[in-house]
């Protein structure tokens, strides 16, 4: 006679810096000695991980990964946890956050404003660490979004009536972040002057790079993710999103430019 295997504490979901160190929990219920094994999942790549046999696993935090428990009794019952993911960012390896980070919501990639043809796909990105991994939410001129619950903000087929000012609220049980608010401009295309290639919002940033006054220190960042003849790189949006914190900070008027 056995008795069904109770799963009562599941691990969970997480997105934190590289080298963060971090257990993840299983717990489980049964009428026999119950024992455990943790596998991990890279890519299309799921395996054993060798000695991983107690409820606790602690991990330090490498590359991004999803793992689950196997909890087995005596009679060969077994279940599996829920899926984790173990998100790792390797943007902020440089001592960030602070030792004194809880796991509340840190922003790392903020949308951007853009300017989309009436018709073409209209996509929002943003980012954020947190333990437990936190969730998202999008709102468009103060008003939420019901369908728009993930990092990335897709609309396919973009209309005018999505014109307006973009922010997602990243959240878990230490609190809430928000990302900055960004202006989305839908409508029909507009061919630029001859040899004029710059998008409008950029020929403005540019603009304003020419008449800063000449005493001030001006940063222009470009961060190029897209080329012809090479790979994709790593991570040159949040690369330049960090840098141009930094920047403003040491008192640099900051121009960014992407692609």
């Amino acid at each position: 006679f056995s008795t069904a295997i109770a799963i009562t504490e599941q691990p969970v979901s997480i997105s934190v810096p590289v080298g963060y160190s971090f257990t993840l929990r299983c717990r489980a219920e049964g009428c026999t000695l119950l024992q455990y094994q943790w596998f991990c999942q890279y890519q299309s790549d799921c395996c054993q991980i060798p000695g991983a046999t107690n409820p606790d696993l602690p991990i330090v935090a490498e590359q991004t990964q999803l793992y689950t428990c196997r909890v087995n009794d005596l009679y060969r019952n077994a279940v599996f946890s829920d899926w984790v993911k173990v998100e790792v960012h390797q943007c902020v390896a440089r001592g960030l956050p602070p030792r004194l980070w809880r796991g509340e919501p840190v922003i790392i990639l903020n949308p951007m404003e853009q300017r989309v043809e009436v018709g073409k796909p209209l996509q929002l990105q943003c980012a954020a660490m947190g333990v437990p991994a936190p969730c998202y939410q999008w709102y468009r001129n103060g008003n939420l979004l019901e369908q728009h619950r993930r990092k990335k903000l897709w609309i396919a087929h973009a209309k005018v009536s999505d014109s307006g000012t973009y922010l997602c609220c990243a959240s878990n049980s230490h609190g809430e972040h928000w990302t900055n608010a960004v202006d989305i401009h839908v409508g029909e295309q507009s061919h630029p002057p001859e040899g004029e290639t710059l998008p409008s919002t950029e020929r403005l940033q540019l603009c304003h790079l020419v008449f800063v006054s000449a005493t001030g220190k001006i940063a222009l960042l470009v961060g190029n993710n897209r080329y012809q003849h090479h790979p994709n790189l790593m991570a040159p949006v949040k690369d330049v999103f960090e840098l141009s914190h930094l920047l403003e900070k040491l008192g640099f008027q900051v121009v960014s430019l992407l692609d």
